[in-house]
């Protein structure tokens, strides 16, 4: 059984998961056999783990999210409400005979949402995608390629428009050596570097 750890009473938490001490799983959540979440984890009300999916560290899921089989949450991400992640390129419901398909009928496509990232409220994600470090996608937004190390991405279909500090708020150009761009945080003046080709995307 679970141990320091906060379930409420609605949860369905499967015996067979690993939970991390000090995370908090609220309100009708489902927890599915073999998922494994890391420490100090918050699961807001309704939010679906699916089989053997692997959550990181201190990540926050917040109401009715629901993440599927084949993706992966690194430590510190932010997951708004109702985020979804997809892991089938070719979804039916039966075969070309009209048979209904099967478990072993479809190929699964793996996320990767890579540490610190934050994921907007109502985000789709397709399989096939990594989201990078620090990375942000706005709100509503479809990821179908890869978001690169503090990029920030908006849209249906997502795409580049700036990048953002660990903090949150937007990076500016600073000098340029060779392929790097040294960019600066509008707000708190960390300094990150960008390689140029990446930076140029966004322009």
């Amino acid at each position: 059984m679970h141990t320091n750890v906060r379930i409420h009473p609605s949860a369905d938490v499967s015996d067979n998961a690993e939970i991390g001490e000090g995370t908090s799983i609220w309100h009708q959540c489902q927890i599915r056999e073999r998922a494994r979440l890391g420490l100090n984890c918050i699961l807001g009300k309704g939010v679906y783990i699916d089989a053997g999916v692997t959550l990181g560290s201190n990540v926050k899921v917040q109401n009715y999210v629901s993440i599927f089989h084949g993706v992966t949450i690194e430590d510190g991400v932010f997951i708004g409400p109702h985020v979804c992640f997809t892991n089938d390129n070719l979804p039916r419901a039966i075969n070309p005979d009209g048979t209904l398909k099967a478990v072993d009928d479809w190929e699964i496509g793996h996320i990767l949402v890579k540490y610190g990232a934050t994921l907007g409220a109502n985000a789709t994600l397709l399989p096939k995608v990594s989201v990078g470090r620090w990375a942000m996608v706005g709100a509503g937004a479809v990821v179908t390629k890869d978001v690169p190390d503090y990029g920030l991405v908006v849209g249906n279909p997502a795409h580049l428009i700036g990048f953002v500090c660990p903090c949150g708020h937007r990076l500016e150009v600073g000098q340029i050596e060779g392929n790097i761009i040294h960019a600066t945080c509008s707000d708190c003046g960390t300094g990150v570097d960008i390689p140029l080709p990446t930076w140029r995307q966004a322009q």
